[in-house]
This record gives C-alpha cells, sequence and structure tokens, in this order.
C-alpha cells in the first residue's frame, strides 16, 4: 500500500512504540500504583530482572508476528504466517525470561502434539487445538496475552478492509486465547491501530459495528467505563478487557496534554503509574499511540537504548513497522533496510567544521560519516536517511537518527519543532557523557544549521536566531527552510532587521 510522509512515519511508530512502553513499564510489574507526577523510567529490573530499556515478552511476541506476516508477503510458497508465527514463539519460550502461564501451557500442549504426530515443527493447528483444551479445561481464557502482541496485525492489513482484519485478529488470538472477550479485544485494539495509522485519530470505537449488536453494546459500555476511571482503577488489568480499559483510560485520560509527543508521553507514564501488569497496558496503549504520533513523537532518551529478543533495537522495529504497513515485503535495497544510502546525485557533501560555540560537535554533510574515526568522533546524530553500514565504528546507542525532511510543507513532517528539539537535545546529551559528536544531514545547509543554532542556544545562552547567526560564519552555506526559520522564532525571514539573506 502506497502511504503518504505521516502515514509512513505513524507506520514505523507503531511497533517502537510498543516496545517503549513495554520497557517503561518492564520495572514497575507488580508494583504498588505510583502518585501522580513520580518520574516514570526505563530502568529495567522488575521480577523478572529485565535490563534496563529491555522489552519483555509482550514485543518479543508481537515481533514474531510482525516478521512472520511480513515474510509471507514477500514469499507467498513459505510455510502460512500463522505456522511461522507459532513456530518464532516455541523458539522463544525456550529461553524466555518470562512467559505468561497460559500462553506457555498452549505452547507446552502444541510442542507434545507436534512429537506424538512424529513432527519435528509446530502448526497453528496444534496451537489452536490446545488453546481451546486449555479453555474446556479451565473454563477461561481471556488473559491479556493476546492483545498485548496485536498490533502488528493492523500494520499487515491497512490495504484490506477492517472486516478482514477483525476475524485475522481473532484467529491470531485463538492461536491461544480462545475466550470471545481476547478475540474481539484484539479485534477492535487492531482496528482503532489501522484507523489511527491511515488517518492520524485516536478512535477506539471505530471497530464497534463490526460486532454483534449485543456485544456492541457491552464493549461500548467497557469503553464508557475506562473513559471515567484511570489505569489504577482496573485492579485486575491481567485480564484482557481490564487491560484493554487501562490501556485507553491512560490514553483518554491524559488526552489535555494535547496531541503528539507530549500526549505519547503522559499516556504511557500514567499506564505505567496504574500498577500491576504495568509493561503490558503500557504495550497496548503504545501500539495505538505511535499509530496515531508515529516515530517522529517517540523521546530519543526511549529509543537510544530500546533493545530485547531476538537482539533488535529502536531501528529494526521501525523497519518492520515501515515494511508491514507499505505490504511489499522486506526490499533490501532501498532504505531503511539498504546497506548504504546513495547521495552521489546531490552535489557537494562534503562541508565539515566545528560548531561556533563547541569545538566538541562537528557540524557536517553526509560524506563526513566517513571520517569518524579519523577525527575520533564518539557520538553521531543523524538528520538524513543512512543505510545500515553507513556509519562504521559507532556503536548503535551512540548513533541518533531523526526523521526530519527538509520541507517547508507540513505534510512531509510529523512534529517538525520536536524532532529538532529532539536532536538537539542528543547532541547535549552525548557531550554531558564526553562524546566528540557529528551532526550532520545530506548537505549542512538546512536541517544541521538548524539544529546547530538550538544546540548552541542552549549553551551558549542566546537566542536561537543569535545562534544561528554564529552557526552561519562557519557554513556560509547555511539556508534553512521557512518552516524551520519559524521554529528559531523567525516569523519572516525577509523581515527588515532580521539579519538574515533572504532564502
Amino acid at each position: 500500500m502506497k502511504l503518504n510522509p505521516l502515514q509512513n512515519d505513524r507506520a514505523a511508530g507503531v511497533l517502537v512504540t510498543l516496545a517503549a512502553g513495554d520497557a517503561l513499564g518492564a520495572g514497575y510489574e507488580f508494583g504498588a500504583p505510583l502518585p501522580d507526577g513520580t518520574p516514570v523510567t526505563m530502568k529495567g529490573g522488575g521480577p523478572f530482572g529485565f535490563a534496563p530499556a529491555e522489552w519483555t515478552d509482550d514485543t518479543s511476541m508481537a515481533v514474531a508476528i510482525a516478521e512472520a506476516f511480513l515474510d509471507a508477503l514477500a514469499a507467498p510458497g513459505s510455510p502460512s504466517a500463522l505456522d511461522a508465527t507459532v513456530r518464532a514463539w516455541t523458539a522463544w519460550a525456550a529461553d524466555a525470561k518470562d512467559v505468561g502461564a497460559q500462553t506457555s501451557a498452549v505452547i507446552a500442549a502444541a510442542r507434545r502434539a507436534a512429537v506424538e504426530a512424529g513432527r519435528s515443527d509446530v502448526d497453528a493447528a496444534d496451537f489452536t487445538a490446545a488453546a481451546a483444551a486449555f479453555h474446556a479445561r479451565t473454563g477461561r481464557s481471556a488473559g491479556n496475552g493476546s492483545l498485548m502482541r496485536t498490533a502488528p496485525l493492523a500494520l499487515a492489513y491497512l490495504g484490506r478492509g477492517p472486516e478482514e482484519l477483525m476475524a485475522q485478529a481473532a484467529a491470531v488470538s485463538a492461536l491461544t486465547h480462545t475466550d470471545p472477550d481476547a478475540q474481539e479485544a484484539c479485534g477492535l485494539w487492531c482496528v482503532a491501530i489501522r484507523q489511527a495509522v491511515l488517518t492520524g485519530e485516536l478512535d477506539v470505537r471505530a471497530g464497534l459495528p463490526l460486532l454483534p449488536a449485543g456485544r456492541a453494546a457491552l464493549w461500548l459500555e467497557r469503553i464508557e467505563v475506562a473513559e471515567r476511571s484511570r489505569p489504577r482503577d482496573f485492579a485486575r488489568n491481567g485480564w484482557v478487557v481490564e487491560a484493554f480499559q487501562g490501556a485507553w483510560s491512560a490514553i483518554h485520560s491524559t488526552s489535555a496534554s494535547g496531541a503528539g509527543p507530549a500526549h505519547l508521553r503522559a499516556a504511557l507514564e500514567e499506564a505505567v503509574r496504574g500498577d500491576r501488569d504495568t509493561d503490558t497496558v503500557a504495550a497496548i496503549a503504545g501500539g495505538l499511540l505511535g499509530a496515531a504520533y508515529g516515530y517522529s513523537a517517540v523521546p530519543f532518551e526511549w529509543r537510544q537504548h530500546l533493545h530485547g529478543w531476538p537482539g533488535l533495537r529502536a531501528r529494526d522495529l521501525m523497519m518492520l513497522g515501515m515494511e508491514l504497513g507499505r505490504g511489499e515485503g522486506r526490499r533490501l535495497d532501498s532504505w531503511p533496510r539498504a546497506i548504504t544510502q546513495d547521495y552521489s546525485m546531490w552535489g557537494r557533501t562534503d562541508a565539515l567544521v566545528q560548531h561556533p560555540h563547541d569545538d566538541g560537535v562537528w557540524l557536517g554533510g553526509v560524506a563526513s560519516v566517513t571520517l569518524v574515526a579519523e577525527l575520533g568522533i564518539d557520538a553521531v546524530v543523524s538528520l538524513c536517511r543512512l543505510g545500515i553500514d553507513d556509519v562504521p565504528g559507532v556503536d548503535v546507542a551512540d548513533h541518533a537518527t531523526f526523521w526530519v525532511i527538509d520541507s517547508y510543507d507540513a505534510g512531509d513532517n510529523a512534529h517538525p519543532d520536536f524532532v529538532l528539539r529532539e536532536a538537539a537535545a542528543a547532541v547535549e546529551r552525548y557531550r554531558a557523557e564526553g562524546k566528540t559528536v557529528l551532526l550532520h544531514c545530506v548537505r549542512a545547509e538546512s536541517r544541521t544549521p538548524t539544529v546547530a543554532a538550538l544546540y548552541g542556544a542552549m549553551v551558549a545562552d542566546l537566542s536561537p536566531l543569535r545562534a544561528l547567526e554564529d552557526v552561519r560564519r562557519v557554513l556560509p552555506g547555511a539556508q534553512p527552510n521557512a518552516l524551520f526559520m519559524k521554529l528559531l522564532g523567525v516569523a519572516d525571514a525577509h523581515a527588515e532587521g532580521s539579519g538574515l539573506q533572504p532564502l
């Protein structure tokens, strides 16, 4: 499916924000509610000993779904996406720090069934049968374990109707959780995510017309209860219904924070402060928030060290979300999966100067990334697209990437003011760690001088406009576009007395 730039950003944000919420909540799982205003960090720990910024089973199981459905798009003759999903879950569970009790029981039963049938691999039928048997034996299977992982399905079905998505969400839930509450919760949340990616709207009611009238009325009542409550009010959030309510309550109760990055942060922190199954409620909320606000709305401090099974980082989740949303499979020769990004047609990209307010910061064009070792550069802040291997020798946590297009068209960039300020804050963060930093875009003409001016304003106690004037003395070709100039405090770059050349 062809996505516009904002839809592309939102598709890329779904899995990253799900994982961010998951990793935020991991260190607080099963704790008591936190007082309002208590800082929430990716501190790690918790009952299962996760590392700081490490995601849990919520994201790991979602990654398996995403990769299975992505591979199915690329290779129609491969095993079904459902078969590939359950095989990945089985491999993951063998060494996982935490596997939900119901999911663990289903995996064990499915493996026994495969062995008894003389097969080395489980398949989706083994899982569905094991889940149905679990439900028949216990009389319940409505834990939150299927809702927490469901977000990738919405991306895989962006180009199809919501009815088909609702049915597939029920089928994937039934691999481990057959209860109607679990299946319907997954369907409703998936339809809401699909709607958010396509339109930017947060509408958890979008899937209600797809349910039978009685069930739709029941879910509407549950949604309205969530909107009168806060996450801490749902003491049984291990149950899928209260996990759903807790996640929507976190989003709805913080809507006064405004749209975009501020709301995303406030909602995920609210979800974590709600206690008990904090990682799962925040992961569920994160999938929908990322769909509405995008990758660009996720704070760099949350993305920097984000990691988890099977050895992935935030960039990998961004790639998965984007490629699933496009529906074209893995594109090995295209950004973001390409090994290198070709800028040979862009003319001079070799600008390289030291920041006028901090000689520990270099400002450059994209060609300067080849000089990081020679210059003793420890960290790189990139404002343009790069291939996977374009910055050798720099640790992944020391390479900050920001999604910003050099354009004054509001339809090309989501939250450009937030993104550019986050980039400046990343430079400051690395410098506080004693690192030498390269800040670059393609030609160091618009994005780089804008962020350099914002950083200069921070460290030299200047206005951004004055800092830009200093930057332009070392980068004479600097010409931030009109949108970026507004961010720097120039409503009209042609205004008399601005001290700037016409753009």
